[in-house]
């Protein structure tokens, strides 16, 4: 599991390419175009306007890097820290037709990163340390690198990057064959590459067991059907639970003894941390 909590460059680089030609369009900035002459020069800060944890440097340097690489941009806070409200995280100096025309993507992505790394921490804290908290891939397309490097600055850890890196047996699968099966056919294809159970139930948490799994994923299982699931295992085999989990309910999942704890929420339902950039 992935800890640096940097995305790769290149997708970096992809992803501002393409929101870059989505904000400029065929002409660009046509507001600064008219009303900014050409050798206007800013400074500006970027602030927190809630507190949270900071994501999305990256993407937000690149957008600068790729619009104008002489814009100077200084970051005052790195991903992973925690952020007040009014406090400044960074300093930005050069064109200000560039600033501008840079301001809409760097803040699009720093709000939303920092926003999945705030909802993260919450989810980290909640857990007490006892199981890790972990992503899902409900990303949002083109985004998964830098909101799962977000997951990351906000503590938790990556689950698959994508459906390359591990199996996972579930449910519909299952309704094509049988669980020992399933197992079976995918050591035989996939040698060496963890092999994860979807289980809804004690017997599948049994059968799974059975079968050799290195891992069981426990779905949409009360707390206290997790417990039992702990005690038929006897610390064989890891255990990750993923469901409906809240903030509400993490803890409790996490005192029942799994490794982890998948959440589908920090990617797909984090709202954005309010961050504005404000010329002096």
């Amino acid at each position: 599991m992935i800890r640096d909590l940097d995305p790769p460059m290149t997708a970096v680089r992809e992803v501002v390419a393409r929101a870059l030609a989505e904000d400029l369009g065929l002409l660009g900035d046509l507001t600064s175009l008219a009303v900014i002459d050409e050798a206007a020069t800013a400074t500006g800060r970027f602030v927190a306007r809630s507190e949270g944890v900071l994501a999305g440097t990256a993407g937000a340097s690149e957008t600068f890097a790729q619009l104008d690489p002489t814009v100077r941009l200084d970051w005052q806070l790195v991903d992973g820290e925690e952020v007040l409200a009014g406090q400044a995280i960074g300093k930005v100096a050069g064109s200000l037709r560039s600033i501008l025309g840079a301001e809409r993507t760097a803040l699009n992505l720093l709000q939303h990163c920092s926003g999945i790394a705030t909802v993260t921490r919450r989810y980290v804290r909640a857990a007490r340390g006892k199981a890790r908290i972990r992503d899902t891939r409900k990303t949002l397309p083109g985004l998964r690198a830098l909101e799962k490097a977000a997951v990351r600055a906000g503590g938790g850890f990556n689950h698959r990057e994508c459906l390359s890196d591990a199996v996972l047996i579930k449910d519909n699968h299952l309704a094509h064959l049988d669980l020992r099966q399933a197992v079976d056919r995918s050591r035989a294809r996939w040698p060496g590459r963890i092999v994860e159970v979807e289980c809804d139930t004690l017997d599948q948490v049994a059968d799974a067991c059975a079968a050799g799994a290195d891992l069981l994923l426990l779905d949409n299982m009360s707390p206290a059907l997790v417990r039992e699931a702990k005690l038929l295992v006897g610390g064989a085999i890891p255990l990750e639970v993923s469901g409906r989990i809240s903030l509400e309910t993490v803890g409790a999942y996490a005192e029942a003894g799994v490794d982890y704890i998948s959440v589908g929420a920090i990617t797909h339902s984090a709202p954005a941390l309010d961050i504005a950039l404000d010329l002096d």
